[in-house]
């Protein structure tokens, strides 16, 4: 990711929607990193979304795969 992203907050519910978005993108790849670290995530957290690394941190930038598909969106 570098030191090229941007660190504005990223509001709860575009988030929890780009969150989503990617874990489902990610469903059933398990070629895929990223689907490992969503697989981690959705199970150790048993789904409570308040507990997954998106919600880890007060601005939403907990989950790099959010922050990187966030800052390409705002960008």
């Amino acid at each position: 990711m570098g030191e090229s992203y941007s660190m504005n907050t990223i509001l709860k519910d575009v988030a929890l929607r780009l969150c989503r978005e990617i874990r489902e993108e990610n469903r059933a790849k398990w070629y895929r990193w990223t689907a490992w670290w969503c697989w981690g995530c959705e199970t150790f957290c048993k789904g409570d979304l308040e507990k997954m690394c998106v919600s880890s941190q007060p601005d939403y930038r907990g989950c790099m795969q959010v922050n990187a598909r966030y800052d390409r969106q705002v960008s």
